[in-house]
């Protein structure tokens, strides 16, 4: 992705994912949230696109070679199952996009 704020990248992803449902940005911690019907499904963080995973679609973030979300804590990486990175060509792409969010 692109040097733009993580909310300016948000808007421009919930703009593109308008054939899902109106797609709210909210703030979430360093970066900003994507909801639809109140209910996080993913987050703009770093520069990266995260979804939310379940374990119908985690299998698939894996076999595209892409890892959870983590974050440095106090002492030690932490891990973060439920959001896993979307790939670049999938995040520029609003049909695939579309169908993994």
């Amino acid at each position: 992705m692109t040097a733009a704020s993580a909310r300016d990248q948000a808007l421009d992803i919930a703009d593109r994912l308008h054939v899902i449902g109106p797609v709210e940005v909210t703030r979430f911690f360093g970066g900003a949230g994507l909801a639809l019907d109140g209910r996080q499904f993913g987050f703009v963080m770093k520069g990266d696109l995260y979804l939310k995973a379940d374990d119908l679609s985690r299998p698939m973030f894996e076999d595209m070679s892409e890892g959870p979300f983590t974050y440095q804590g106090r002492s030690r990486t932490v891990t973060v199952t439920s959001y896993y990175r979307v790939p670049d060509e999938i995040a520029a792409d609003p049909g695939a996009l579309g169908r993994w969010a």
